[in-house]
């Protein structure tokens, strides 16, 4: 007679396994939920998959803490008290929508389309890109607000693009597995992209070099072969002093630029003005050291190039970025295998970055009417390089002047406050708001601010195609794995409903989530669900795809005399600028504010703002620390976990952090990670304002006059110890 199973043994019985994608960074690693009785009990790597082959960081291992989290918000809210004050009462679903879309519409009807805009900036928006831009489209609403257009991908987009016709320097594109060098410039993929990371430790394995070049000795910098210890905000200067020892020495391949660059003779001449002794004295870097790191490069064929957020905060970082790209060019090292490739999706798909901004893009003549568009058109304007996205600052600076026009209402999917430099001003321009509509899983800062709360879908509510930013030829089957907790709902889903509700017209292609699923791959020859099947299709990688038709620019060639830029008065050639705020071109004020500070270096349990209350996370980085030097730290009668004041000047303020000594850095340099809140705190501000270092840095002009990106890494400060009365 049969043994009898146990309770337990009955219940493991009924758990099943749902193969989906995570969201929780732009890796989007596959992943197995496990489900018991419609509840996610445990998330592991899909070892299948092919960007993370089973890996899976912290965030992604964590996932059920978000989705189950007590804190979540589940239901449609709307605010009681004053903005801020932190009362609420739940709403139906109905009343939310209702009064969303009839407010959104009277705001439009008294100011324009051009006073509503919306706001993103972490990888789960994503989701809702091409819906929100359908509703921007149905309204002939400009504006777009990315909190991070003016660096993180959009510089390097925008120097790619006008160099080679494609974005190759970020995530995705360095084959680093087939790498005989691979070159880091201003990232962290240990902490940022770790299954980047994996595949550099893979190709290092395989013996190829790694020089990296960081102010901060990071965990890839400890791997690295080479490390440059760069004065932040001094790359520029490296790059043109690598490039005038690439070029003297002839170490370049002669054959790729006589036959695919045009502008290199321009190139020599203008490089001549930055030899390796000059870069020396400006980035604090051994000239050997970089006459080393030139030739290694440039001698280990093939090589890689990455470029990321450290290279993508100071007023010349498109010319910075433009410097390291030609570097990675002149070498020979584009779009072949150990190089970095060019992205080749799967063909007939329509990807989320396609759709918005090409099927959904406004006319010319309405995206003109951007924020920010007149100024920096390769960003803002009709002719962008990049996507539609106003410029962030002056968006904010609209939003208190209300000039050039006024802009009264913004559907928030990202913790402005904590995002943003320049957060006390973010404040009053969303105080000055008409209408602030939020959609998040937790009561964060910007939330309170809010007058309706929509709570959207975790991913494992729902399902979409993913194209991860860690890959170039690979797409995947996001699948819904549990139904959504309380009343959540689709981004989509919600932002479909807000089009029909204040009579608008969604997109002819698709009108709910579900018709978007099947429009995106239908070109493909397949249906969503046949996608779910396969779980993921990766296009055969292709090499030299420009011997077929030449570089996507105007030349045909890649342009390191940009035909672009020239076009729209920039300098056709990368140049060297000091920031305006160093110890180089404000030496008396660095006198009172000797140290340079860099900010952000994002830790790999958080994204933005995200996860300070998931309890695995928070456990791993409980607190924000800066980093600081062990000599500076002793001068200042500063103790390893003692909190400190870290002040800005111009009357910009200060914020505390405990100190952290580590030789790491600089003695002259201090590091203060971003978008540090305090969940914990249940006041409505949630200490937004103690520890934000976004909270003393500007986001008034000057600007990168390209891109308008804000120098946030290499700015000056002071610290000093925060005495027990304080």
């Amino acid at each position: 007679m049969p043994r009898k199973r146990t309770d337990s043994e009955r219940a493991a019985g009924s758990t099943r396994i749902v193969r989906t994608v995570c969201d929780r960074c732009h890796c989007e690693c596959g992943v197995f939920v496990h489900v018991r009785d419609g509840r996610a009990i445990k998330v592991e790597g899909d070892p299948h998959h092919p960007i993370n082959e089973g890996s899976l960081c912290p965030k992604g291992l964590a996932v059920l803490q978000t989705v189950y989290h007590p804190d979540r918000i589940l239901y449609p809210m709307k605010r009681t008290g004053q903005r801020g004050e932190g009362k609420w009462q739940r709403i139906s679903w109905d009343e939310a929508l209702d009064t969303v879309a009839a407010t959104f519409k009277e705001v439009m009807e008294k100011y324009g389309p051009e006073s509503i805009t919306w706001s993103w900036g972490d990888a789960a928006s994503h989701n809702t890109w091409v819906s929100k831009q359908a509703w921007l489209t149905a309204m002939n609403a400009p504006n777009h607000l990315h909190s991070d257009a003016h660096y993180c991908f959009y510089p390097v987009g925008i120097a790619n693009r006008a160099t080679f016709g494609e974005m190759v320097t970020s995530e995705g594109s360095p084959d680093y597995r087939n790498s005989r060098c691979m070159m880091l410039w201003g990232g962290n993929p240990v902490m940022s992209h770790p299954t980047a990371a994996r595949d550099i430790m893979i190709g290092k394995g395989k013996g190829a070099k790694i020089i990296v070049i960081d102010p901060r000795f990071t965990e890839t910098a400890s791997k690295a072969d080479l490390w440059l210890q760069v004065r932040p905000g001094a790359d520029d200067a490296l790059a043109l002093s690598m490039l005038n020892v690439i070029i003297n020495e002839e170490l370049y391949d002669k054959e790729f630029v006589d036959t695919w660059c045009s502008g290199f003779e321009q190139l020599r001449e203008r490089v001549q003005d930055y030899p390796p002794r000059w870069g020396s004295e400006i980035t604090w870097v051994d000239e050997e050291e970089i006459i080393q790191a030139a030739r290694m490069y440039a001698t280990n064929k093939p090589a890689s190039m990455h470029t990321r957020m450290g290279v993508c905060m100071s007023t010349n970082t498109v010319q910075t970025i433009r410097a390291i790209s030609i570097m990675l060019a002149i070498c020979g090292n584009l779009d072949i295998k150990g190089g970095n490739v060019f992205k080749r999706l799967p063909q007939g798909l329509r990807s989320r970055r396609e759709i918005p901004d090409k099927e959904l893009a406004l006319p010319p003549e309405i995206q003109d009417k951007k924020i920010g568009a007149q100024e920096y058109p390769l960003l803002s304007g009709s002719p962008t390089l990049v996507g539609n996205f106003s410029h962030p600052p002056s968006v904010i600076h609209t939003m208190i002047t209300g000039k050039p026009y006024p802009i009264k209402a913004l559907w928030a999917c990202n913790d402005l406050l904590l995002c943003l430099e320049g957060a006390r001003e973010t404040k009053e321009a969303l105080m000055n708001l008409d209408f602030l509509v939020g959609s998040d899983f937790f009561m964060t800062p910007t939330l309170e601010l809010c007058d309706v709360i929509l709570p959207p879908a975790t991913y494992l509510e729902r399902e979409e195609p993913v194209e991860s930013l860690c890959t170039v030829n690979t797409i995947s089957a996001r699948q819904k794995a549990i139904d959504p907790v309380g009343e959540c709902r689709n981004e989509k889903d919600i932002d479909f409903e807000i089009i029909r509700r204040m009579g608008l017209k969604p997109p002819a292609q698709f009108q709910s989530p579900e018709e978007f699923n099947d429009y995106s791959v239908k070109g493909m020859g397949v249906t969503y669900e046949d996608f779910k099947k396969k779980g993921y299709i990766s296009e055969p990688v292709q090499y030299k795809k420009y011997e077929e038709k030449g570089f996507n620019t105007p030349s045909g060639k890649v342009e390191i005399y940009c035909s672009l830029f020239e076009k729209y008065g920039y300098d056709p050639l990368p140049f060297y600028q000091e920031n305006p705020e160093t110890p180089i071109s404000a030496p008396e004020l660095a006198k009172e504010y000797p140290l340079m500070l860099i900010t952000g270096g994002r830790h790999v349990v958080y994204f933005h703002a995200a996860h300070r209350q998931i309890p695995w996370l928070r456990e791993i980085a409980p607190e924000p620390t800066l980093t600081i030097h062990p000599d500076t730290a002793m001068h200042l009668g500063i103790k390893d976990g003692d909190m400190v004041w870290i002040e800005a000047p111009k009357g910009r303020g200060r914020i505390k952090m405990k100190a952290e000594l580590t030789e790491a850095l600089h003695p002259r340099v201090v590091h203060a990670p971003s978008h540090w809140w305090f969940p914990e705190k249940k006041d409505p501000t949630h200490g937004c304002w103690d520890s934000n270092i976004n909270a003393i840095l500007s986001n008034d002009p000057p600007y990168d006059p390209i891109v308008g990106a804000t120098p946030l890494r290499g700015c000056l400060c002071r610290v000093y110890k925060v005495q027990k009365e304080e």
